[in-house]
């Protein structure tokens, strides 16, 4: 277990909040189109869009490697080191925008993360310019590998350990209750202000707005954040719950998301009142209401 040890050590690593807080300033500051950031996110896949462009990047060099390992053809490795290098761009610009919008522990664990995949690129570039020079290169693309074998260590332990990218609402679904379960009074509700209820065990996003009720999941599919703590915006037909913590926006009609960081919309309740009470369930799926 001493891969995980170390690696929570940075994650309380304290000394790094000074350069993350700086990188990060720069970074929001090349972010400042709300449309360039989106598209950085993945908002338009449904999903982070890091993770598919570190694949192809990643497996591209490593292939490279292996072939150099193995004593293969120069000529396919170095071909797929560069294509490899031409995938990096991408892949560094989603990793920061992603990163940008994360957690204290999670940007430390994310400095060091990046750092050490510019370690990586930068033995593969020089490997590129050894095979230019009519040099084999093979050793610093084999120390490519071998560093990149640290920066994915450290990119899953994000992923899977801390859980940045996953969709933090996905078991909504199963844990709501599908049966109408009751909200409390429709008069204890403030009259457009969020406020937190719980169905079931589910904390869920009620907004009253006179007598019409609209609920969602209360939790941010980005990192959990309380719905109900954000401020709504927007008119009639187009209104938004701002996250309080990063400023994702989702649609009050389907819970859809308009801006990231979020990728994934938030679970949609049904709701009713009846004999003044409010109840709500569970939509089976987004955009299909439960009958």
């Amino acid at each position: 277990m001493w891969p995980l040890e170390q690696i929570s050590r940075l994650e309380r690593a304290e000394a790094l909040d000074g350069p993350a807080a700086a990188i990060r300033t720069r970074v929001r500051k090349l972010l400042s189109d709300r449309r360039v950031e989106d598209a950085l996110h993945g908002v338009w896949l449904g999903h982070p869009v890091h993770p598919v462009l570190v694949q192809a990047t990643l497996g591209t060099l490593v292939s490279a490697s292996l072939i150099d390992a193995v004593g293969g053809r120069r000529r396919t490795s170095t071909g797929l080191i560069a294509t490899g290098l031409l995938l990096a761009p991408p892949t560094v610009a989603t990793g920061w925008t992603d990163w940008s919008t994360s957690n204290p522990d999670q940007q430390r664990v994310g400095l060091v993360h990046a750092a050490t995949n510019a370690v990586a690129i930068s033995c593969y570039a020089g490997s590129l310019v050894q095979r230019a020079r009519g040099r084999s290169g093979r050793l610093l693309s084999l120390a490519g590998a071998a560093v990149s074998a640290v920066g994915a260590t450290l990119g899953g332990h994000l992923a899977y350990h801390q859980s940045l990218g996953p969709n933090h609402a996905d078991r909504v679904r199963d844990l709501a209750p599908h049966d109408w379960r009751s909200l409390g009074a429709l008069t204890d509700l403030p009259d457009g202000t969020p406020v937190r209820r719980e169905a079931g065990d589910v904390p869920v996003f009620v907004l009253r707005r006179g007598s019409e009720v609209t609920a969602l999941s209360d939790s941010c599919p980005h990192l959990a954040a309380p719905l109900s703590e954000g401020e709504v915006i927007g008119s009639d037909g187009d209104r938004r719950v701002v996250c309080p913590w990063h400023g994702s926006e989702f649609r009050l009609d389907d819970g859809c998301v308009v801006h990231g960081p979020a990728t994934a919309a938030v679970p949609r309740f049904e709701a009713r009142v009846v004999d003044g009470d409010v109840q709500a369930r569970i939509v089976e799926s987004a955009g299909a209401p439960t009958l």
